[in-house]
């Protein structure tokens, strides 16, 4: 559920209507509701009482500091990728003693970032890592804690791109060669084995994959605790989200539909995975991104033209892939609402974005009523992986984005000035 709505044929964030925010600050724009970031954390941290668990969030899906801010001071933990990710953690005021370390390419700066910090642990994804970071570790004089991720060879049955849990992926060590991995670290003095971690991808919309997973890599993770002494296993992310229809998902009677009793929630993750993991007396760590702030933003837009042609209607707007690459870099699908109601016959459009690129769209052939210049469209579940993955391609500045608090609004990342783009760039010596 979230907390976009239509009220009085109105689009509302919470108790704010999105014309009234796009009049004061313009378009493209993020909104996110943080009610909705609150209460997915909650609803999935309340499942997961019955284990020792720590909910890690993944900030790849969105690092935006006031949207950091919200999940530390409910307690979570992160899943960083990146020496920048940490650094925005310690900005937005999160604890580095929650945070894990993941990513295949850690460098020996990353490395010595994160020890210093003080990092809760590293998840290494191959031996060479393994030795990088002892190595680092000893020119600091400290233990460097490490869990090893295990590849379990488990197909998630998602998007190719977000697949991570099979040997053809670029991710962890395979399931067979991790007891002599460990045996090898163990002998590494400046290694502490504190545990094991498995991720098998990403928007998973069923239970059984992760089942799955936990099914096969359990038993590994209780041996490598007699053994090694480890205390946590580190299950992922992975949770998906509801993409159609977005908007009917916020209202709780549809969650009482039998489409929606098939989508995988907290309650039915927990339900099949809390059995297996009570039993291993280990802490469990998760790592969710897009579960938590996906359906929590929105990327709003104006229409600039509309253009008709022999074949087609596009409906030509002023964000562009840029500012949400999903569609042109997944094939992604994201709901596509008006900012206030309009009547009369729907017709299929093209959505499409000004840049010159014939992948920049975010609709085809999409039914929309009809819409004219000057309308505002809001494509909907943008909170994850929107923003962040933005780029000034085309010498576009980045959209400025807005968090919502009931009846209240806070500006969280100011519109980009144009000229601050090439603020970095220099003319040639011979140039000048």
């Amino acid at each position: 559920m979230h907390e976009f709505r239509y009220v009085a044929g109105r689009l509302h964030c919470e108790r704010i209507p999105i014309e009234s925010l796009v009049r004061r600050h313009g378009t493209p724009l993020y909104v996110y509701s943080e009610r909705t970031l609150r209460e997915h954390f909650q609803r999935l941290d309340s499942a997961l009482a019955p284990l020792d668990h720590l909910v890690c969030y993944a900030l790849k899906a969105n690092s935006n500091l006031a949207v950091l801010r919200t999940f530390a001071d409910l307690g979570a933990g992160f899943d960083l990728v990146s020496g920048g990710e940490l650094q925005r953690v310690m900005a937005a005021g999160g604890d580095p003693g929650r945070c894990v370390f993941a990513g295949v390419g850690k460098s020996e700066a990353e490395i010595a970032l994160a020890l210093r910090a003080g990092i809760y642990c590293f998840n290494a994804e191959s031996e060479p890592e393994l030795h990088r970071i002892n190595r680092v570790a000893a020119g600091l004089g400290v233990r460097a804690p490490v869990a090893v991720r295990v590849n379990p060879n488990v197909d998630a049955h998602t998007h190719a791109k977000i697949t991570t849990g099979t040997y053809e992926n670029k991710f962890g060590i395979a399931f067979e060669e991790i007891p002599a991995v460990y045996a090898r670290a163990a002998k590494l003095k400046h290694l502490q084995l504190r545990g094991i971690q498995m991720h098998i991808g990403s928007q998973l919309t069923e239970v059984k994959p992760f089942r799955l997973a936990v099914e096969r890599v359990a038993p590994l993770a209780r041996d490598l605790a007699n053994r090694h002494g480890i205390e946590f296993f580190s299950i992922g992310g992975g949770i998906g989200i509801v993409y159609q229809p977005a908007l009917a998902s916020a209202d709780p009677k549809w969650w009482r539909t039998p489409a929606a009793r098939q989508i995988l929630t907290p309650a039915t993750y927990a339900a099949a995975l809390v059995s297996l993991l009570q039993p291993l007396g280990l802490r469990v760590l998760l790592e969710p991104g897009r579960f938590l702030v996906g359906n929590a933003g929105i990327l709003v837009t104006r229409v600039e033209y509309v253009k008709r042609t022999g074949r087609k209607t596009f409906v030509i707007v002023d964000a562009a892939m840029n500012d949400l690459i999903r569609p042109a870099f997944y094939d992604a699908y994201h709901e596509i609402v008006p900012a206030r109601k309009l009547t009369g016959k729907a017709r299929p459009c093209d959505v499409v974005g000004p840049v010159c690129e014939s992948g920049d769209y975010f609709a085809k052939d999409r039914p929309l009523p009809p819409v004219k210049e000057g309308d505002y469209l809001a494509l909907l579940s943008a909170g994850a992986y929107g923003s962040v993955m933005g780029s000034n391609y085309n010498t576009r500045p980045l959209p400025a984005e807005i968090l919502v608090r009931g009846a209240k609004a806070g500006v969280v990342r100011e519109r980009q000035p144009v000229d601050a783009i090439w603020s970095h760039e220099r003319l040639a010596a011979w140039q000048r």
